[in-house]
């Protein structure tokens, strides 16, 4: 359900009140040409991990559409120290670069994991000097349960070490389920995962709508509004504990709430005024403060990295198109300018780019603006209806939603367009999701 659409849903809601569930695994759909050859040799181990560790690597790896993972099935040489690697046949299978590690059981459900990244290249180049060709190495001791999170953490580690990026598979995303079934009410559950789709958590399960998930910046709390009781309220709630508290539930539309870069304030959509307009409240003193004023619909806030402008959708043109707001002069400004729809803008990282829904002869795809030279381009041209763009903390990845077989599920498609990954949902409908900042 795209924003605009939900002003409306708001609006419709109010006239009536005055009258669990995994994700599948990630399917990439698209990488690109030239991607880096990285062969993952399976881990040694002396009994039977609870996760295969170098498989989620391999998967971490391969859907990121930036790696060529010769996995398993790929190879007949495992080595587990740099010092037992064939540099020459990993070369000729055409690895750059190969990963290796090992398992350890040590007792009460802990175990020890070490890993390598070593440099075929300058391996086969030097083969008696194994210290050369080592590029990265760790050793860890987890609990059964952390396995898979480190395993995360070392696809970040190999991600960054191989292309100077800081990677994202440590990331969560949140995102709204929508569960439907004859003769049963719909049922909305606000769910958080890994960033491949695992370790699905529900935080908040209801019959009322959930929307408008967002992340604050240490990761820790996500905003969203909640229509119990049949009224639009913002809350916020503790990802851990599951603790929550309303923020905003004045009369009418309490919507579409951001958060401030210092994670101290939310910008968020009022109508209790009349038409809707973007106000920020300050989540310490409680103060509120009305940024916009005007009859137009004004929504979906977005801060900037500084902290110094808000973007947000407006129809003070005639149709939605994202404007900025100077905080420091309250001076607005038109960003946009291609195509008859633009909404849902949110910035990158640096600050420099906007991701944005794009509607261009009827369809919705997901775009992004340089917002230094002006420029815009298609990040999807699916032919299918597309949402709800959220930028990756590192910039590299939009998550957004999109249809597939008649079923909402989520997609990503990197800030090049040249990769796209799916995330299909076998129990419902997912919509409105949102991706975490860095959690470490």
């Amino acid at each position: 359900m795209r924003k605009l659409s939900i002003i409306l849903f708001f609006l419709g809601s109010l006239l009536l009140s005055n009258s669990a569930f995994a994700l599948l695994s990630m399917e990439l759909t698209r990488g690109v040409a030239g991607a880096v050859p990285i062969a993952i040799v399976p881990f040694a181990s002396g009994s039977s991990a609870p996760q295969d560790i170098s498989g989620i690597i391999s998967n971490d790896l391969q859907n990121s559409g930036r790696f060529k993972v010769y996995g398993r099935d790929s190879i007949s040489s495992f080595p587990s120290d740099v010092r037992s690697v064939d540099y020459g046949y990993f070369r000729s299978l055409g690895a750059d670069d190969v990963v290796l590690g090992r398992v350890q059981a040590l007792g009460g459900d802990r175990y020890a994991v070490s890993f390598q990244l070593v440099d075929a290249i300058r391996g086969k180049e030097q083969p008696t000097n194994s210290a050369l060709a080592l590029m990265l190495g760790q050793k860890f001791v987890v609990s059964g349960g952390q396995l898979r999170a480190l395993a995360h953490h070392i696809s970040d580690l190999i991600y960054q070490q191989v292309l100077g990026v800081r990677g994202i598979f440590s990331t969560r995303l949140a995102y709204i389920l929508v569960q439907r079934a004859p003769g049963m009410p719909t049922r909305y559950v606000l769910e958080v995962s890994d960033q491949d789709g695992y370790n699905p958590r529900p935080l908040l399960s209801s019959t009322d709508p959930i929307m408008s998930p967002a992340w604050s910046p240490n990761g820790r709390q996500i905003a969203y509004v909640s229509f119990e009781d049949l009224r639009a309220s913002v809350y916020v709630e503790d990802v851990d504990s599951g603790a929550r508290h309303v923020v905003s539930q004045f009369k009418g539309i309490n919507g579409a709430p951001a958060w401030s870069p210092d994670g101290r304030k939310l910008a968020l959509v009022l109508s209790k005024d009349g038409s809707p307009n973007i106000y920020i409240l300050d989540l310490g003193s409680r103060q509120l403060t009305k940024m916009t004023s005007d009859w137009s619909i004004n929504t979906e806030p977005a801060w900037s990295p500084d902290g110094r402008v808000l973007v947000f959708t407006s129809t003070r043109g005639g149709g939605p198109q994202i404007y900025q707001l100077n905080l420091a002069t309250r001076a607005i400004s038109r960003v946009s300018y291609d195509g008859d729809y633009n909404a849902r803008a949110s910035f990158t990282a640096d600050g420099s780019h906007l991701a944005m829904l794009h509607r261009e002869s009827g369809v919705y795809n997901i775009g992004l603006l340089d917002l230094n030279g002006g420029s815009f381009h298609l990040l999807t041209n699916s032919g299918t209806d597309n949402e709800s763009p959220s930028i990756a903390p590192n910039g590299s990845m939009v998550l957004y939603g999109t249809l597939s077989a008649g079923q909402s599920v989520l997609g990503m498609v990197s800030s090049d367009g040249k990769v796209l990954v799916r995330l299909p949902s076998r129990n419902g409908d997912v919509q409105d999701a949102a991706w975490s900042p860095f959690l470490s």
